[in-house]
């Protein structure tokens, strides 16, 4: 069994925990079998997490042996003290007021085991500060000031300070947390990894990856040797049962994708894509920066601030393209025809950032996208301009996105200088999964972005590679979390 629960309590409730083998403290932290184990998952429940004390030393010497702790070393840092009050994300506040505001008291504390409480109504709360704060057993502090509750202190609990009429709702709690990973695992009885794959069921047409393309994926991977598993933001308290994660939900960096996978990399999880290329891909600002600095070919570009806006239309010309520097799925990208188009976009622009981009406007009938990963051309699309519409995404407010439509060739098939351009300025970004969108006109080639997370949809971007696309995908998982073993 790849998973065990490390403790000093004889308590018969943990006993009572299942699909899980339970494994005394000091055993774990002297015998040399525990330490030549490989790809553990430990779920420590000590005494105390005290420093230096059992509990401590269990957290740190497992990520020493390369194993996967909860909480890990560095969460039972954070709950020291009030650092994990200061780490709280802004995003939670709204969570916490409408969790708590039926409360007649003014002050509140919350427990929270295996992201559970026993109060229904809290449930969205305790999941969240979970998902946070990685623990199998927490407790929150929470007062009431002016009337806003606030986070006073959060820690973690010794597994002798559950209440004993809490007992039994923590051992239902920790089976349904355990046997969701135990069903994937019986699913795939050959998996030596865990892979989890981020998505989020409510992006419909904007999605990364269509239905179709994830059940592939998930195919790739269990024929790869993975245990694979569909999570969304919801499951972000379980991040550390899996040796990798695989995000297809469009990524920004004040999100939680941005936040998951900084997690991911920092617990050494393989993590595609990683921070690192969510930062540089997101932000157009940096791109442009990145690529004039390199000598990429791109549309004629400016950087744009308060003081320089007036520049603009002698520099580039009219109409020209404006871009919030985070933009993604043609969103926040918009044609100035005119000098009034311009003010009036620089105006709304320069209300949420201080820098933007304008481009050289360069019509084209199709855009290539060049898919690479691990710094080698992996598939080539032409995708086409929505109907009667400047981009390959055409956005209303009534019906939704429409798009052009697609064209998928090999890659030895697509313009050698286009593929080269494209793997150019991919290889600026890192060795990832990237879409690099390339413009040609009169037989010049310009990049117009790189996109970490690109699309990936059954029927377009695999058309010829078929499921051979995401086993290429897979393999590269492998390779990497195979290095990363071998380095622990």
């Amino acid at each position: 069994m790849d998973r065990v629960i490390v403790t000093e309590s004889t308590d018969d409730w943990i006993q009572q925990i299942t699909n899980v083998e339970v494994v005394d403290a000091t055993e774990y932290l002297t015998d040399s079998k525990w330490s030549r184990q490989r790809g553990l998952k430990v779920c420590c429940l000590p005494s105390s997490f005290a420093y230096q004390s059992i509990g401590y030393y269990v957290s740190l010497l497992a990520e020493a042996r390369g194993h996967r702790p909860v909480p890990s070393i560095m969460t039972v840092q954070d709950l020291t003290g009030r650092v994990a009050v200061r780490l709280l994300p802004k995003s939670l506040d709204e969570i916490i007021q409408t969790s708590l505001a039926s409360l007649q008291t003014d002050s509140f504390t919350l427990s929270v085991y295996f992201g559970r409480n026993l109060a229904k109504r809290h449930d969205r709360l305790s999941r969240e500060l979970f998902n946070q704060f990685q623990a199998p057993l927490l407790r929150f502090e929470f007062s009431r000031r002016s009337k806003k509750w606030r986070l006073r202190k959060a820690t973690t609990l010794g597994a002798g300070e559950l209440p004993a009429a809490h007992r039994p709702y923590v051992v239902d709690f920790a089976n349904q947390y355990f046997a969701r990973h135990t069903s994937v695992r019986s699913a795939t009885k050959s998996a030596r990894f865990d892979l989890a794959i981020l998505y989020n069921p409510d992006e419909k047409e904007l999605a990364p990856s269509d239905p179709a393309a994830l059940k592939k994926m998930l195919k790739a991977a269990s024929a790869n040797g993975f245990a694979a598993e569909l999570i969304t933001k919801d499951d972000a308290g379980r991040l550390l049962e899996f040796d990798a994660l695989f995000i297809r939900e469009t990524t920004a960096v004040d999100h939680h994708t941005y936040r998951l996978a900084r997690r991911a990399e920092r617990e050494g999880m393989v993590v595609i894509d990683d921070p690192q290329s969510i930062l540089r891909c997101t932000n157009k600002v940096f791109l442009a920066e990145l690529m004039e600095k390199n000598k990429v070919a791109m549309p004629k570009s400016m950087i744009v601030h308060r003081g320089n806006q007036h520049l603009v239309a002698a520099m580039l010309g009219l109409p020209c393209v404006l871009k919030r520097p985070d933009s993604a799925f043609s969103q926040g990208v918009v044609k100035a025809n005119n000098e009034d188009e311009l003010n009036a976009h620089l105006k709304c622009f320069f209300e949420t950032s201080q820098l933007l981009i304008a481009q050289q406007y360069m019509p084209t009938d199709f855009d290539w996208r060049i898919g690479t990963m691990d710094r080698r051309p992996m598939f080539a699309c032409k995708y086409k301009m929505a109907r009667g519409h400047w981009q390959i995404a055409k956005h209303t407010e009534s019906d939704g996105p429409t798009f052009g439509g697609f064209e998928t060739l090999p890659i030895e098939m697509a313009p050698r200088k286009a593929v080269a351009l494209a793997q150019k300025a991919a290889d600026l970004i890192g060795d990832g999964l990237y879409g690099v969108d390339v413009k040609e006109s009169d037989g010049q080639f310009y990049v117009i972005e790189v996109n970490d997370n690109p699309n990936l949809d059954s029927g377009v971007e695999d058309k010829l590679l078929r499921d051979d696309l995401y086993s290429r995908i897979m393999e590269s998982f492998l390779r990497r979390i195979e290095k990363k073993k071998a380095l622990s």
